[in-house]
């Protein structure tokens, strides 16, 4: 039997980067997929299974998975090569990264943050090269992956059960994709459970086909470019969508609350458990928001899923990039959401239904599944 090909264990910081990569959307669409590939295995999908879903060949897979195991992040983005040999030797580009990574006051300098012209007096002041121009120092931080970005902040996971709710999470999505059998007692219906929202009535920037502006366009029937309506007082409040997939039929359900607390939890639980029969043991996967706990106080959740066979299963603090009903959201905000300007919650939750109905009813066309999957699946 072949050995099977997977990714390395890959710490949470690594997990929510692949999720950022994926959700954003811009950049080359050969990082997005070999993205979206190596966060398919980490959540334990097969080479076979990825090959299908990603529209490639099995082959495919395992370079992108050999090649990130080997070479880390820098194995995802393209490397195009081509043009005129570099101006500047590599230990000059390596200086040169160097100090532009580096604070301008640990070189006596009053300065918080470099520009590209006090950078480059300086390389040229300290004798790292002859000359360079502003231009030329852009494409040469931009070549060694260097960019000028605002500080963020970041969410580590300090769950001390980490290690075992990620093992359970995964053995989980091994039953649901067939790869393991569940043994007695263990959940034959696996759910991914999230809420999405808050949903606003207010207009949703996007994109749509249009004339091109400019003087070249002068066709009489020219329209200008939609422009979106300013919005100062919003008084329609604001709804909340709870919403499953089950990966054993890959169809999702979802449902459109006031509010996501912990009575409004349990009941879209109850519904999920009306699906089977209650003989089938289910498990919901879901993150730690503090409705889905069971707590000293409020011993309801647990209680439940005691009573109805049910396992609810949590994915560590701080690790999303686990559920895989956060990659279904991308392809729900595109259609449903994106330059849109609903009148009224109705309104928008019955656009948001209807998609949800389409796309279970498309589960098994191949063609129509093609564009699905490429924006369902992170």
């Amino acid at each position: 039997m072949a050995e099977r090909v997977r990714v390395r264990e890959l710490d949470n910081d690594e997990g929510q980067r692949l999720l950022r990569i994926i959700r954003r959307g811009t950049g080359s669409v050969v990082t997005w997929r070999r993205a979206q590939m190596i966060l398919l295995s980490a959540q334990g999908m097969d080479v076979a299974k990825i090959a299908q879903v990603a529209f490639t060949s099995q082959d495919r897979v395992r370079d992108v998975i050999h090649n990130f195991n080997a070479d880390g992040f820098d194995s995802l983005y393209p490397k195009y090569k081509g043009g005129r040999p570099p101006t500047f030797t590599l230990p000059q580009r390596r200086e040169i990264k160097k100090i532009a990574k580096s604070k301008p006051v640990e070189h006596g300098l009053p300065f918080s943050t470099w520009s590209l012209t006090k950078l480059a007096d300086f390389l040229v002041a300290e004798g790292v090269v002859d000359d360079i121009s502003h231009e030329g120092l852009r494409a040469l931080l931009r070549a060694e992956n260097v960019s000028f970005q605002r500080m963020k902040t970041w969410k580590a996971s300090r769950d001390p059960d980490y290690g075992a709710k990620k093992v359970r999470v995964e053995h989980l999505y091994a039953i649901a994709d067939g790869e393991v059998r569940p043994e007695s007692g263990e959940p034959e219906v696996v759910f991914c459970m999230d809420e999405f929202g808050p949903l606003n009535i207010q207009p949703h920037p996007g994109r749509q086909w249009t004339d091109q502006g400019g003087k070249h366009n002068t066709a009489p029937d020219r329209q200008s470019r939609p422009r979106r309506r300013a919005t100062y007082r919003r008084t329609h409040g604001v709804r909340h969508l709870f919403a499953a997939l089950d990966l054993g039929t890959d169809k999702m359900y979802g449902h459109i609350k006031k509010r996501k607390k912990r009575a409004q939890f349990l009941e879209f639980c109850r519904y999920l458990r009306s699906l089977y029969p209650p003989q089938v043991r289910i498990a919901i996967i879901c993150d730690n928001y503090s409705p889905h706990l069971t707590t000293k106080t409020d011993k309801s959740v647990g209680q439940w899923a005691v009573a109805n066979n049910v396992e609810i299963a949590y994915t560590p603090t701080n690790s999303s990039w686990l559920n895989r009903i956060e990659a279904q959201f991308t392809a729900l905000r595109y259609f449903t959401l994106d330059g849109t300007d609903h009148t009224s919650h109705r309104e928008q939750g019955s656009m948001i239904r209807r998609y949800i109905a389409w796309r279970n009813r498309h589960t098994t066309d191949p063609d129509l599944r093609r564009v699905v999957n490429r924006a369902n699946v992170a």
